[in-house]
């Protein structure tokens, strides 16, 4: 399948599930897809769209899957998807989008993945993805994130996966993430971190975090 989304399929009333993945679509995302008030899951991954992202999908109050990864979208993250209440799972990751990572996303209390990599989010990483009570995954990897890491990352009770490397992050490590019981994978390389890894985090699960000692 080639060529763009034909914008009528916001006319589909009841529409649930839209599912577009692999081929080689073009251009932009129709803002009227905004309209498709049943729609749960949104899969448009590995295509070839530009563009910024429809500010209208965050009028869909019954997705449940947002999926827009590996494309060419740019622009900055609408802070409207922070209104998807239902949301669970948010890949934006392998795309170009730019700015920093909108505050609004902390308000995602359903959401259990969210992955952003790979992309050119510069600033800090907003202290609101610390309410995030019901994340499991996080992936900032590959970024221009700076500043500290957030100590706020240490309220995520059941994260199992974390990745902020490939950033520009400095400061020492947040002791918050030594509490967090549930993690499994922490990767912090490719940063610019000093200081060292608190004894706390060491070894309950595996740790990537260049040559930091152990404190």
């Amino acid at each position: 399948m080639t060529g763009g989304i034909p914008p009528e399929l916001g006319g589909l009333a009841n529409l649930q599930h839209l599912d577009l993945i692999g081929n080689w679509l073009s251009g932009s995302i129709p803002p009227e897809l905004g309209s498709l008030a049943n729609l749960q899951e949104l899969r448009l991954t590995r295509s070839l769209l530009s563009g910024g992202i429809p500010p209208e999908l965050g009028g869909l109050a019954n997705l449940e899957v947002v999926d827009l990864a590996h494309n060419g979208l740019a622009g900055s993250i609408p802070p409207e998807l922070g209104g998807l209440a239902n949301l669970k799972y948010l890949d934006l990751g392998g795309n170009e989008l730019s700015g920093s990572i909108a505050p609004e996303l902390g308000g995602l209390a359903n959401l259990q993945h969210l992955d952003l990599s790979g992309n050119e989010l510069s600033g800090s990483i907003a202290p609101e993805l610390g309410g995030l009570a019901n994340l499991s995954y996080l992936d900032l990897d590959g970024n221009e994130l700076s500043g500290s890491i957030a100590p706020e990352l240490g309220s995520l009770a059941n994260l199992s996966y974390l990745d902020l490397s490939g950033n520009e992050l400095s400061g020492s490590i947040a002791s918050e993430l030594g509490g967090l019981a549930n993690l499994e994978v922490l990767n912090l390389s490719g940063n610019e971190l000093t200081g060292c890894i608190p004894r706390s985090m060491y070894p309950s699960f595996s740790l990537y975090a260049d040559d930091l000692p152990i404190c």
